[in-house]
């Protein structure tokens, strides 16, 4: 009797499971894609809540008729740089019109005219500065006449900081303890995103005001004036890292990061159950 055709055997493969892997890679691209653009807008709506579309400049200090203050504070910060150099103990002492003199003054402080005015150095330790700083408004298509696909319509921070200056990193970093704009609630989490406010990096490496923040130990505000001093021996306290200044912009990307592990973790489990049932109908099993 002729032996019976041998029946095909079924693959041990299947689709299925890399079918669903590609499904779920493809469900979680989306979902970040959603997710990260849900949370940019969500952002900017609530930004736009209590910022405006006009920028209101704070003013500087008047420089006109004032070459006798300007001599007398230059000879002072002259005074000041030479002593920092040295290995002598140096300290200064700046009122709140001086520090706006010198905003006005100076070419390499003029990023600060009509965006940044202090008006008030407090006994607590805060500075007071009154602000009206730019930031980028909502995503939007071009409009005629336009370059690029996306634009945007500035937005402008019009109210004034509760800060307490500090060192850390070779630089002085203003911790931002309140932003108040009148008849607007600034959100918690803006404030945390902001905070410390590095109003000094782009000086870091200014041949001569790089130098001097490098060199300071102390940092001190006390009723109407701020104190810059530095102490041979002390070593400048690190108030900030780079896990400060990164925290607020890295919420999101944390979010993220959570979603990623959870796909991957997704994935492992239907790769060992794709591996068992494989298994199972292996013919060796």
């Amino acid at each position: 009797m002729p032996d019976a055709p041998e029946t095909p055997q079924a693959s041990a493969r299947s689709p299925l499971a890399g079918c669903t892997i590609l499904i779920i890679a493809l469900g979680v691209m989306v979902f970040l894609i959603g997710f990260s653009t849900w949370a940019l807008f969500r952002q900017f709506d609530e930004i736009e809540k209590f910022t405006d579309t006009v920028a209101k400049p704070v003013g500087t200090a008047p420089i006109d008729a004032q070459d006798p203050r300007i001599s007398e504070l230059t000879g002072k910060l002259e005074a000041f740089k030479t002593a920092v150099s040295g290995e002598t103990e140096s300290r200064i002492e700046l009122t709140v019109d001086d520090l706006n003199l010198a905003i006005a003054t100076y070419a390499p402080l003029s990023e600060l005219r009509n965006t940044f005015h202090v008006r008030e150095l407090r006994e607590d330790g805060s500075l007071v500065a009154d602000i009206s700083f730019p930031m980028n408004g909502k995503p939007r298509r071009t409009k005629d006449g336009e370059q690029g696909w996306v634009a945007s319509d500035g937005r402008f921070l019009n109210g004034s900081l509760v800060t307490r200056p500090q060192l850390g990193q070779g630089e002085i970093v203003l911790r931002i303890e309140k932003i108040e704009v009148p008849g607007k609630t600034v959100v918690e989490p803006f404030r945390q995103q902001m905070s410390p406010y590095r109003i000094t990096e782009r000086y870091l490496t200014d041949p001569v005001l790089g130098l001097i923040m490098k060199r300071l130990t102390a940092v001190k505000v006390s009723a109407g004036k701020m104190t810059f001093e530095r102490i041979p021996g002390v070593v400048p306290p690190g108030t900030i890292t780079n896990s400060e200044v990164d925290a607020g912009s890295s919420r999101l990307f944390k979010a993220m990061g959570y979603v990623a592990c959870g796909f991957l973790v997704l994935v492992g489990l239907i790769l060992v159950i794709g591996l068992r049932a494989k298994a199972r109908r292996s013919p060796d099993a």
